[in-house]
């Protein structure tokens, strides 16, 4: 049986969550209103298109945060965002800390390892 999970991230800024869906090679479709899941359709304020797949991810904006919620069911949403939606959270973050250190005028250094990604941020 299928149903909408949640994808439990913290996600405050539409952009920063554009450029991690970037690098994972999906499409933010700001000001869609309705995402696919198991051949039904549930609102949303925007939605995540992800290729190879026939559901989608819907966000749904909340007091200023957004809540992200798909169907597993379609395995190419757990093949692009990885298990939980580990790869979009660890790209959200990512995102979202160059952001914030080149705010702060820092330098920064990223390194793809077999964990996953590493920042180093040197201040200028």
């Amino acid at each position: 049986m299928s149903h909408i999970s949640k994808i439990e991230l913290e996600v405050t800024d539409l952009e920063i969550l554009n450029q991690a869906c970037v690098r994972l090679g999906l499409t933010l479709i700001k000001g869609r209103k309705s995402f696919r899941w198991y051949g039904k359709s549930a609102s949303c304020s925007h939605a995540i298109r992800v290729p190879g797949a026939d559901y989608e991810i819907g966000i749904l904006e909340k007091d200023g945060r957004y809540e992200l919620n798909c169907d597993y069911y379609d395995r190419n949403i757990e093949k692009a965002i990885g298990s939980q939606g580990g790869l979009l959270k660890q790209l959200y973050a990512v995102e979202k800390t160059k952001l914030a250190a080149r705010k702060k005028g820092y330098s920064i250094l990223e390194r793809q390892t077999e964990e996953g990604v590493r920042l180093h941020v040197r201040i200028s």
